[in-house]
């Protein structure tokens, strides 16, 4: 028998967990072993729980969605967080990913599939709302096009670095690194750099912790 799916819900509503909690435990291979109204209690209840995904709020009161990311994956490393947001912008999704969640998807959308989220995140893939991704001219062999290098810069940029720390990283002037950044994002048709960091996962171009 698959062992089950443990799951901690973090929301400040507490009809908005109840609602999740049903969604999921719909599903016989979740199992749903607790609920936090906070950060602070997600990251208590982490560390005695030790569930294998954290479906998680982006806003809450107190210690925030992204700071317990970093706490929790700093406690449990293991531990997959799946972000639930009403936001799309691109600076969320770039600080979420960057934090460590393994996916970003947003609460309004009308086909959510929170089970097959949780299970995707739980065997390891990123889950990103395709709501997130704006349609471009993308294809799959315009990747080819970037150097060694430029894929160094783009796997760094996907780790949340600045230029001046990929700069001093890879032992390049920060001048030389923004050209490399501006050649990634001219070669793939991406001008934003959250979109860019989608764009990498989806395409297999960074292989995500």
């Amino acid at each position: 028998m698959t062992e089950s799916i443990t799951v901690l819900l973090v929301d400040d509503h507490t009809l908005v967990r109840r609602g999740f909690r049903r969604l999921l435990e719909d599903d016989p291979s979740i199992v749903v072993v607790g609920e936090a109204g906070d950060g602070d209690a997600a990251i208590r209840l982490v560390a005695e729980l030790k569930p294998r995904v954290v479906v998680m709020d982006a806003a809450m009161p107190g210690t925030s969605g992204l700071a317990a990311i970093r706490a929790i994956l700093a406690s449990v490393p293991d531990t997959a967080v799946l972000m639930l947001s009403m936001h799309a912008e691109e600076t969320l999704v770039q600080q979420a990913m960057a934090a460590g969640a393994r996916g970003y998807i947003l609460k309004n959308a009308l086909d959510l599939d929170l089970a097959a989220a949780v299970r995707r995140v739980a065997a390891g893939e990123q889950v990103l709302d395709p709501a997130l991704i704006r349609p471009a001219p993308l294809a799959g062999e315009r990747t080819r096009g970037l150097t060694s290098r430029e894929l160094e810069v783009l796997r760094l940029i996907c780790d949340g670095l600045s230029n001046p720390a990929i700069a001093e990283q890879l032992g390049l002037s920060v001048n030389t690194v923004a050209v490399h950044r501006a050649n990634v994002m001219n070669t793939l048709g991406v001008h934003k750099t959250a979109e860019l960091v989608v764009y990498a996962i989806r395409n297999g171009l960074v292989n995500p912790l």
